[in-house]
């Protein structure tokens, strides 16, 4: 099994590096392509985009084959994508690039999931699928910040070759460490969209695209900001990526610690009070530097400390249909990617200087705790009806 979640976490190391590595490297893509940074920043876009694309159509048609089989025609597609993406020099070539190393991306930690809730021993699959997770989140502490480093000092196509080339190790290692499965589901096809008829559902999505929204409006731009606003140099961005991924890791850290003292809806809408809070503290201070690193530093572990707590209230919800309700969670989560990375430049866009990117960050943040706020309300008004029924 450690074998298993091993190959799964390089397989999530690997699609944190392609979507994450692009914000490291977006200066660079803009100069080398001729296109504007905001025009860059949209690589992001049709990268979130092909996740919301991927996710549904591989979690309804992935029983048809083995889950190894699916696994590895999903990694084969990052192999592509981010190939396409490193050697193309037109818009379109770029975009379709992105498009295709996005698609398996919601997919790849659906199947990967269900795997090893079928091999992981009772009560040990909320580990074994952290240790997958764990792999984007080393992503964005080691492989992004060298990412940048490769792409500041050579190129940044060179970041995307590397990324390609090691997804083709991860195909290595599936084909070594993955047992051969099947996902064959009772459910039928139709049942399984049963769950979307209520509203609890629709609002923990909200919340998961509006969380991720908010802080990849500013993210996204996490380069030209540390260096037009906060005054770094552009050889500081190798450190800043890692202080950013080290945020990350510990926010996922803990928010596992504090969920078994908490509930998952007051962590996810405490967290996302945190963010709305680092980010006007971003506008307002973002010219010192240890101002800058310091809300930076709280908003990425923000940003990793949502994922588990939402998960887990997408599963809570979405009974008869877990699978769907985990691709949905990706494609929301990838939306808000697209959705931040839009308003972000827009501000830019708009002849704003690159501190304002800050302000419509802070207003998709605080969508999202209106969100859980509005979802725990409902639950109250359930759980108040049911105990006057019962009474």
């Amino acid at each position: 099994m450690k074998k298993t979640i091993f190959s799964l976490a390089l397989g999530t190391f690997g699609l944190g590096m392609a979507e994450f590595g692009v914000m490291g490297v977006l200066t660079e893509l803009a100069k080398d392509t001729g296109i504007s940074i905001p025009s860059a920043g949209n690589m992001i876009s049709f990268y979130a985009f092909g996740v919301v694309i991927g996710a549904p159509i591989v979690a309804l048609f992935s029983s048809r084959f083995s889950l190894k089989s699916t696994l590895l025609f999903l990694v084969a597609m990052c192999v592509i994508g981010n190939a396409m993406f490193s050697i193309s020099h037109s818009y379109v070539g770029l975009a379709t690039g992105r498009l295709i190393s996005g698609f398996p991306h919601g997919a790849i930690f659906g199947v990967g999931a269900i795997i090893l809730s079928k091999i992981a021993p009772p009560g040990k699959v909320t580990v074994a699928v952290a240790g997958m997770i764990a792999g984007m989140t080393v992503a964005n502490l080691v492989g992004v910040p060298f990412g940048t480093w490769l792409g500041h000092e050579y190129s940044w196509r060179y970041t995307f070759y590397l990324i390609a080339a090691f997804d083709v190790l991860v195909i290595l290692s599936v084909l070594l460490w993955v047992p051969k499965l099947h996902d064959k589901s009772e459910i039928k096809l139709t049942a399984q969209f049963h769950f979307l008829k209520k509203p609890e559902p629709w609002l923990i999505f909200a919340a998961t695209m509006f969380g991720n929204a908010g802080v990849f409006a500013w993210f996204s731009f996490v380069k030209p900001f540390m260096v037009n606003v906060s005054g770094f140099s552009e050889g500081m961005m190798t450190v800043i990526m890692m202080l950013m991924g080290l945020g990350m890791v510990l926010g996922n850290l803990l928010s596992g610690k504090l969920s078994g003292r908490f509930s998952p809806l007051r962590i996810a809408a405490t967290t996302d009070m945190i963010i709305v809070a680092s980010l006007l503290l971003l506008f307002a201070f973002g010219e010192l530097k240890t101002a800058s690193l310091l809300m930076g530093f709280v908003c990425c572990a923000g940003l990793f400390a949502l994922s588990a707590p939402l998960q887990i209230l997408l599963l809570q919800n979405a009974k008869g249909g877990e699978m769907l309700g985990a691709a949905g969670g990706q494609m929301a989560f990838n939306l808000g990617s697209a959705v931040g990375a839009y308003f972000g430049g827009m501000m830019i866009t708009f002849g704003f200087s690159w501190g304002y990117v800050t302000l419509p960050a802070a207003l998709l943040s605080f969508a999202a705790m209106t969100s859980l706020l509005m979802y725990g309300h409902l639950c109250a008004k359930k759980r108040l009806a049911n105990a006057r029924a019962l009474a």
